[in-house]
């Protein structure tokens, strides 16, 4: 990990710092949203409620393959992460890890926001960057006494799955990235789901049925059995005909998913539309100099993808630097050629 991720710049946690622009959430979006605030000349603080940089990629998928970042026919999460932490260190972001944005008050010209700890932050303009929720899994039988011994909802590291006999459960992204990325390392992989609809990216969904990975539609766990050692196997039935059949497998994947939840954020006054923020074309929100980028956002047509997140936090910083100063230009030329 860069430097700037292994010594974030921490502040004391009743300590006032005053920067030009804070960014709320460092996952991709937010830290290429540092790098972009120094390339505007801005000073930049970055908060985020997890402890390490990288939002839910780096909390979640850190060796999960991802596709559609451009430049990368394919990049795990760490590596990308790690790059976007290398290229913001430019911009000197001072970073507020384990803090969770809770307070938020426009003062005179500036704007206070107070984190859970209560470091505030006083700047003149904000940018919203977090994820699009909490991590709140549909239960499955028998799931509480397996959580960590062979049930897991995520997977940080492939290799604990070598050779084991794999079950996933769930339709969408992150159960058919899970099957596409686990197919060579685990020993036998089954992926079920209770339709026969899914809301995975098509290409991906086409490649596992091409693939060794079983997969079941209209099927759902009934039972989860095992000893001290673990999982040993997984009762599963056709919720059609009620027909069960017994698969032996030592670990489960419940890919169920996230729901939205902005927390502390739904109290600030934010317009918002499907637990999301609603955004115009410049990235503002109704509030003034507040602005919103990344999956968090809501608006026509929006696509949420970590290249889409880029492109709307550089509009977003932009128009940010012009709110904080007005004789600036919204656009400041292509990097290669220098920010005048």
């Amino acid at each position: 990990m860069p430097e700037a991720a292994d010594n974030p710049v921490q502040v004391d946690v009743h300590e006032e710092l005053a920067v030009d622009l804070l960014i709320v959430g460092a996952g991709p979006a937010g830290l290429y949203g540092a790098y972009y605030a120094g390339f505007r000349g801005l000073s930049v603080a970055v908060m985020d409620s997890l402890t390490e940089p990288g939002g839910q990629v780096a909390a979640l998928y850190p060796e999960k393959l991802i596709f559609d970042v451009a430049g990368f026919p394919a990049v795990k999460g760490q590596v990308l992460i790690d790059n976007l932490v290398e290229q913001a260190a430019e911009a000197k972001p001072r970073y507020l890890l384990g803090h969770r944005a809770e307070d938020l008050v426009h003062d005179g010209e500036d704007i206070l926001v107070t984190s859970h700890r209560g470091t505030r932050v006083r700047c003149k303009a904000v940018v919203i960057t977090g994820g699009i929720g909490t991590f709140t899994p549909r239960p499955l039988p028998d799931a509480e006494q397996f959580e960590g011994r062979g049930l897991f909802y995520f997977v940080p590291k492939l290799e604990v799955m070598r050779d084991l006999d794999l079950l996933i459960v769930g339709g969408g992204d992150s159960a058919f990235d899970w099957a596409q990325n686990l197919e060579p390392i685990a020993g036998s992989i089954t992926l079920i789901h209770r339709r026969d609809r899914f809301r995975a990216h098509e290409h991906t969904v086409n490649q596992v049925l091409a693939s060794t990975v079983d997969v079941l539609t209209f099927h759902e766990v009934a039972s989860i059995a095992g000893d001290a050692g673990g999982i040993t196997s997984v009762e599963i039935f056709d919720n059609r005909t009620d027909e069960r059949r017994t698969l032996a497998v030592q670990a489960v994947v419940a890919a169920l998913g996230f729901t939205a939840d902005l927390g502390p954020l739904q109290r600030w006054g934010l317009q918002l539309k499907r637990r999301s923020i609603e955004v115009t074309t410049d990235m503002s929100t109704n509030l003034p100099r507040i602005f919103a980028a990344g999956d968090i956002t809501e608006y026509p047509g929006k696509v949420r993808l970590i290249s889409v997140g880029f492109g709307e936090v550089a509009t977003a910083v932009n128009n940010a630097t012009t709110a904080i100063n007005p004789d600036a230009k919204l656009f400041p030329g292509h990097s290669s050629g220098g920010a005048g």
